[in-house]
């Protein structure tokens, strides 16, 4: 899968109105949303293989709960598995991210909000993005370029 869609096309941008941040636990969910600007929690590669569905529900649950003013929307990479997008959709899972060569994509987009490639993030699981989490926000809240900060 590509790492990157064009954010311009305005379709796709009313689908992810906000910038992505990926996170790959609660203290990351919890230390970009306190930052009180709009996001989206994006999960790792393939987490719904990995992690599930249930675990990324309840991780943007709890980091919601801590954080109620801050506009949030989350996407669940399901990479190549229709099954674990499925079981998603079933447990509220909106907006996923599923390869577009896999065979039941326009089934599994009929259901949901289907993005074919991951959108531009800061993943907080690198060294140094942390620190860089606050200008990624705002520099994304005004910059419709669509290039990813790493």
């Amino acid at each position: 899968m590509s790492s990157m869609f064009p954010l311009k096309n305005p379709l796709l941008r009313t689908v992810l109105p906000y910038p992505a941040v990926v996170v790959h636990d609660l203290a990351q969910a919890n230390a970009a949303l306190c930052e009180g600007l709009a996001l989206t929690l994006l999960s790792a590669t393939g987490a719904a293989s990995f992690a599930g569905a249930g675990w990324w529900r309840a991780l943007v649950a709890l980091a919601r709960a801590t954080h109620p003013h801050t506009p949030c929307q989350d996407v669940l990479d399901c990479a190549d598995a229709p099954g674990h997008a499925m079981a998603a959709i079933r447990l509220g899972q909106a907006i996923l991210v599923l390869d577009p060569a896999c065979p039941a994509f326009a089934r599994v987009a009929a259901l949901a909000a289907v993005l074919p490639a991951r959108p531009p993030a800061l993943d907080l699981g690198e060294p140094g993005t942390a620190r860089r989490l606050r200008a990624w926000l705002e520099t994304q809240h005004h910059d419709d370029s669509g290039a990813a900060l790493r």
